[in-house]
């Protein structure tokens, strides 16, 4: 049987679609994030924004009331950073990260000064401390150091990047509870929420992280889920196995060239997918862009990867034509700012007129457009 071929342009219409971006729908927050496999919420008003730019009615409470009533976690995940995740699922996508076993090599024992024996301990340690009770991360991190092995952290505990807390957190023994005040607050999951559900093993979960995936962000391959999920801490031959593992739940196809695996229940809606010319304002920080990941020259044209992927880790607004980013934005007072990236062409007046009044519903104000162009990058 041959491969079915499809072009960049249809895949990425077929994604917006799965996305919720085209067309815009009543899905709930938990069906957004369950549906784009977790939110970043590094910034949590641009994950918020995110999940209220993919509803055609949304106010700003739904998402809190999500985490509220335990539907949605948040916790360190995906690539190490701060993320919005079903209460139900979050394990699935937490249990490829603690495969990595990254707090057992010697390079971070040498750095935090503790064994893989210890980072154990740690765990029963924090998971003691939180026994039914919700605490600060200084209430936490105080009683820690009072521990003997454990004095010499009092330092890095108070790191904004949590990394000492990213192993108990992709282990299941811990997830952010309401704030207090300005303070975050650490929890455990099955104490926090009722629809939690232990981590499983990495080999078990594998199939259905990665098939839910490719039903937001196929087609792709195995780099592209490396990049999503982890990065360097799940190997290259890891993410092939468990590919390999799939069978006929996933098919190729061919993109313009390029083969790529798709759920195959998703094969024929692609092929008969109709390249899109809708008009988007995504969020910073939106999966749209990191699902597959910036370097991924299909939706970011690669010349103008810097205007997106900023420094510190700082993922800008998109403006997204068809899929493809065509322009950046910011919210400035009463002003979206929009700068076209010239090289597309023609600016979409109309569209980007009818977003910024779809987000002057969002923000609760009126807003206007300014676009400016953004002059092709230097080869």
């Amino acid at each position: 049987m041959a491969t079915p071929r499809v072009t960049w342009a249809q895949a990425l219409a077929w994604r917006m679609e799965r996305q919720f971006l085209d067309p815009l729908g009543a899905a709930t927050p938990l069906e957004i994030v369950r549906r784009l496999c977790g939110v970043q919420a590094q910034v949590a008003s641009s994950a918020e924004l995110a999940v209220r730019l993919r509803r055609r009615e949304a106010t700003d409470t739904d998402v809190a009331a999500a985490l509220s009533d335990g539907l949605l976690v948040k916790t360190w995940a995906m690539r190490g950073t701060l993320h919005l995740l079903p209460a139900d699922e979050a394990g699935v996508f937490l249990a490829l990260l603690a495969a990595g076993r990254s707090w057992e090599t010697p390079a971070w024992e040498r750095y935090f000064g503790l064994t893989p024996a210890q980072i154990e301990g740690l765990r029963d340690i924090v998971r003691n401390i939180l026994d039914g009770r919700v605490l600060t991360r200084e209430e936490v991190n105080a009683q820690i150091v009072q521990r003997p092995g454990y004095e010499h952290l009092a330092d890095e505990l108070k790191s904004g990047w949590g990394t000492l807390f990213k192993p108990l957190a992709w282990q299941g023994d811990i997830v952010f509870g309401p704030n207090r005040g300005t303070r975050v607050t650490f929890a455990r999951p099955e104490q926090l929420t009722r629809h939690w559900r232990p981590v499983p093993a990495a080999d078990e979960a594998a199939p259905r992280a990665i098939r839910a995936y490719l039903r937001a962000y196929g087609p792709a391959n195995p780099a592209h889920v490396k990049r999503f999920v982890a990065r360097g801490r799940v190997s290259g031959r890891t993410l092939k196995h468990w590919f390999a593992e799939l069978g006929d739940s996933v098919a190729g196809i061919d993109v313009e060239g390029e083969p790529m695996f798709v759920a195959a229940e998703d094969v024929d809606a692609i092929v008969a997918k109709a390249p899109s010319s809708t008009v988007r304002l995504l969020a910073g920080f939106d999966q749209w862009v990191l699902g597959p990941g910036t370097e991924d020259a299909h939706v970011i044209p690669p010349g103008r990867r810097w205007q997106v992927s900023r420094t510190a880790g700082w993922i800008a607004p998109t403006v997204v034509v068809g899929g493809v980013v065509c322009g950046t934005w910011a919210l400035t007072g009463d002003r979206v700012e929009v700068e076209w990236f010239s090289e597309r062409g023609w600016t979409p007046l109309a569209g980007l007129e009818s977003e910024v009044e779809r987000l002057a519903l969002l923000v609760g104000r009126p807003l206007v457009l300014a676009v400016a162009q953004s002059r092709p990058p230097v080869s």
